[in-house]
This record gives structure tokens, sequence and C-alpha cells, in this order.
């Protein structure tokens, strides 16, 4: 099969860009994938389109597509075109979304083996993904929170233990180097470890643990910066540490531990045994992992006792471990409510945009204009400059940034006047993470312990969605699924291409404008004092009763 690539340049294969940038958006998640061949993108399982025969329809559809019509997807499949009108979203789709009896991982499994449903990830299913760096921002500002919050504002000499380096995790040596921190990846597969290698991710890797822990304390010792990467099972490596009395500073996993059939691998596993027993024995497989997911989270849970700083970093672990009987799993903060949730508040997120032309210099362009138009965004200036510095492109050349409600639609008007005005090569499309303010409610992730009890309540997601569908967005998706693929989460996606037309600046500003809206008044209505705050200062018109 020949490797899927984005296309590149100036050429048309569809009728429109708004069409063309979304097929190349597609296009590119699978350029960026774990598993091509399966149509996986990241974690284990989560696609980009259900099957190969949707993706070619997907494709062709989109190639014939008018400005006037909608195409709809059902979990990854294409199910129409509807005529609309000019304004509407190109693209609409529901993902993995269940009744609720029936939202768990039995029924999600029986659904996806009979080819009726799949999981799509956060921006998998939504041609969203941009590769590691889509996660390196919001990994690196919380390594930044836990080092204002406890280290007295750097990590220099502080030891890092993590795991997992698939397609969320592998953001996580670069994003530690970045924090000046000294950190040690565990993952079972090596292919992995030497694709972060290979893209410059992740600095030095090793089968031996003692190695690995030399590396580190020398790198401890003279107080720099080294990303290790240690072949190895983390429900193994994460005892025998603590068995050695070695307490690193922070503590965390961003292993697949959200599915334990296609996702953890067990202790003593090879992969070639988990796809073996997939097949011949899934319910022992699903046990075993369990229980190496349990020994792991028992492990972390003696780290934090002992006084390492220890998160979830929203995989699912504690969920499964306190399953496989670790009662007190959940003594281990969330990452969001421990170190992003003022921010949130402000629907400062992690939203992203792609040069879809291929053109590295259109991002280029774009990092100078941020710098000079927006000085007083800290946190965005200091990472488009560290970005510059330490992250390579993967597949189309794209950047992430977290903006908020405002500056986002500032930003996406600027750059769409930089394509009229030829000071690109080519139309830019910005979305952001499912993962952003009114955008998603996870229990577990997201919206755990909300100061209102809202934590499960998943209106706000569904409104999120049918707002940026009135208000123009070009792409807008809604995703369920989560630990098990089904009733952990609901959430929104959205894509607006900013193409150098006059109607694009109506639909950036519209769009852009009310998806971080939404978001400000989600948590003012929750009660958050930082977005009341933002209320009064942005003039949001919220209704009260």
């Amino acid at each position: 099969m020949e490797r899927i690539r984005a296309a590149r340049g100036s050429a048309l294969r569809c009728k429109g860009w708004r069409q063309e940038a979304l097929l190349r958006m597609l296009e590119n998640v699978l350029e960026n994938g774990e598993n091509q061949r399966e149509l996986v993108v990241y974690a284990a399982l989560a696609k980009a389109a259900r099957d190969w025969k949707s993706y070619h329809a997907i494709v062709e559809s989109l190639k014939i597509l008018n400005e006037d019509e909608t195409l709809v997807i059902q979990s990854g499949k294409p199910i129409g075109i509807f005529k609309t009108h000019a304004f509407a979203p190109i693209v609409i789709m529901a993902n993995c979304n269940l009744v609720g009896k029936w939202a768990d991982s039995e029924h999600f499994y029986q659904l996806q083996e009979k080819g009726l449903i799949m999981w799509g990830g956060l921006t998998a299913a939504a041609w969203q993904y941009i590769g590691s760096q889509g996660v390196i921002q919001g990994t690196y500002e919380i390594f930044s929170a836990i080092a204002r919050k406890h280290f007295g504002g750097s990590l220099a000499g502080r030891f890092i233990l993590t795991a997992g380096l698939g397609g969320m995790g592998g953001a996580q040596p670069l994003a530690g180097v970045m924090a000046n921190a000294a950190i040690l990846c565990v993952e079972v597969d090596e292919a992995r470890i030497d694709k972060r290698m290979r893209v410059g991710y992740l600095q030095r890797k090793t089968a031996d643990l003692d190695e690995a822990l030399a590396w580190i304390g020398e790198a401890k010792e003279k107080n720099e910066s080294v990303s290790v990467g240690l072949l190895g099972n983390a429900s193994e490596i994460y005892p025998e540490i603590l068995g050695r009395g070695i307490v690193p500073d922070i503590v965390t996993d961003q292993t697949a531990a959200h599915d334990l059939l296609y996702g953890y691998v067990p202790a003593g596993y090879s992969l070639e045994d988990v796809q073996r027993m997939r097949r011949e024995n899934p319910e022992k497989l699903q046990a075993d992992a369990g229980a190496s997911i349990a020994r792991e989270v028992e492990a972390m849970l003696e780290f934090k006792r002992r006084g390492s700083i220890v998160f979830d970093n929203g995989n699912n672990i504690r969920t499964q471990a306190f399953r496989h009987g670790v009662k007190d799993a959940f003594d281990i903060e969330i990452f969001t409510e421990a170190f992003l949730r003022p921010l949130f508040c402000r629907a400062i997120g992690p939203f992203r945009w792609v040069a879809l032309s291929g053109d590295p210099e259109d991002i280029r362009r774009i990092d100078e204009m941020i710098l000079r138009e927006f000085p007083d965004n800290e946190i965005a200036v200091n990472w488009i400059r560290l970005a510059g510095k330490y992250v390579p492109f993967e597949g189309l050349p794209a950047r992430i940034g977290w903006f908020g409600h405002g500056e986002r639609t500032r930003l996406a008007l600027e750059v769409n006047r930089m394509v009229r005005e030829g000071r690109l090569s080519g139309p830019i499309a910005f979305s952001r993470d499912h993962l952003d303010a009114g955008a998603m409610t996870h229990p577990n992730i997201m919206t755990e312990r909300m100061k209102d009890g809202s934590d499960a309540i998943a209106d706000w997601p569904l409104l999120n969605g049918m707002l940026n569908c009135c208000s123009m967005a070009d792409l807008v998706a809604i995703h369920s699924g989560g630990g098990g693929y089904a009733g952990y989460m609901t959430s929104a996606g959205v894509t607006v291409v900013a193409d150098g037309t006059p109607e694009a600046d109506i639909r950036l500003k519209h769009a852009l404008d009310n998806d971080t809206g939404i978001g400000v008044l989600r948590y003012a209505d929750a009660g958050y004092e930082e977005a009341l705050d933002e209320v009064r200062k942005k003039g949001l018109r919220r209704v009260l009763t």
C-alpha cells in the first residue's frame, strides 16, 4: 500500500480551498499516524476513518463537494451530501456516541466488530492531529506550572518519571527538556522509542535501567536537561525504581491505559503476545492489563507518599486502577484541575494552525507576526520562541499556541489578511484540541470536581458543536469515548479555514468568538471567579437567572 502523505502546493483537487483544506487535514493525520495501514492515528485505536472504503469515499466526496453542500459523516463513514448554503459547514461528523445504558466497552467492541462504529479519539477522526507537537505545549505548560508551584519556578536538577511514547505521550521527552528537567520515559514498544529519536523528540535510548538512571543522575547533578527512553514495562519499572529508594520529583504516565484490549501492554507480554491473546483470550488479556495498571498506580501512590508530585495526565489510568482494586487511585490529582483550570476559565487553551501549502516559511512568518502583535501574551510569546528552537514539524508545518477569547479571532483575522495579501504561500487551517474550555465533558479529566458539581453534564460540548455550526465553521465534530471507547466523555471539535477571502473573515470572526465565548460562560455558570472576570472584561452577553 502506498503511504498517504498530505498534498502540498497550490494545486487544488477539490472545487475550493475549504474542501481542499479538509482533505489535506485528513491526509495529514494519517501522515502523522501511528498505524496508517489500520487508519489508526494515535492511542491504539483512534482512527481517521472507519475503514478504507469509507476513507476513499470521504476523499471522493470532498473532491466533488460544492461550496453550498455539506458532507455528513457517522463514526468515520460518509453517509450523504446535503444541499445547505455557502456559509454552512463543509463537513459535520459524530463519532462513537452511544446511548447511556449501552455506553460501555462491551457494546463498543461488539459494534466495532460489526463495522458500525469507531472511536475517533479527540483530534484523529476530526482530522486535527498535527503530530506530537499538538500536545507538547500542553505538557510543557503543565511542567512549567509544577515548577512555579513546587520548585521555585525551575525544573533544573529535577527528575521526571513517566511512561508512554505513542502519538500523545511522544510529546513528553521534548517538553521535559524544554522545561530544563531530566526526564525518563518508559516505553514497551521499541519502534515508538526509535520514532521519537528520529524526529528529535528524544535524546537517548537504552534497555538497561541502571544506564538510564545513571544518565538521569548525571544530568541532575549538573542541573542539565536530558531525555531518556527506556525500553521496558512501566508496571515493572516503576516498582523497581521505588524499591531502590529513588524518589523522582515528578511522576506521571501517558501510556494507552484507557484501553485494556488494544492499548496497555501487561507485564510479561511481548507485543506479539498481545496480538495473539487479543484473538485467543481477550478476557485474560484485559484482566492482566488491569492488574499491571494496578501495580503501576500503587507505585505512583507510594511515590506521592514519599514526596513526588504525582498527577494523572488524562489517560484514565486512575479509573482502570480503581476498577482493579486500587481504592485510593483518585488520591492522584488530574492535571486539568491541578494546573490548568484557571486558564480554561478564561478560554485560554490549545489553539493550532496548519500551513496547507506545506511551506514551513508560512509558519515562521506567522511566528514573527505573533511576537510582534501579541507581546503581552507571555505564554504564547514564550512558547513561540521555544517551539521555533526545539520543535520540528511533522507532516504539514503547524504550530500550536495557548490563546484565549478574542485573541484567537484577532490572530486568525490577521493571518487571513496575510493570505489575501500574498504574504503567505497558501491558506491556513485553524483548529483546537477538543480539550478546550467549553468543548469537553469528562468527569475524570476536564471537568473533574467542578465547583458547582456539574462534572458529568454533557450539554456543554453538544451546545458548543451546535453553536459552531451556527457560526459557520468549516468542520464541526461531536465525539464520545474514553476508557473503553464509550461513555467516559463527550467532546466537540472545530476547524475554520483562512483562505484569504472576505467570507473567511466572517467565518473566522463568528466561529472563533463564539467557540471561546461559550467556554467562558460554561465556567462562569459554574461560579469560577476567573471566568466571571473574563465576562466583565470582554463584554460577553451572559443571561442571568
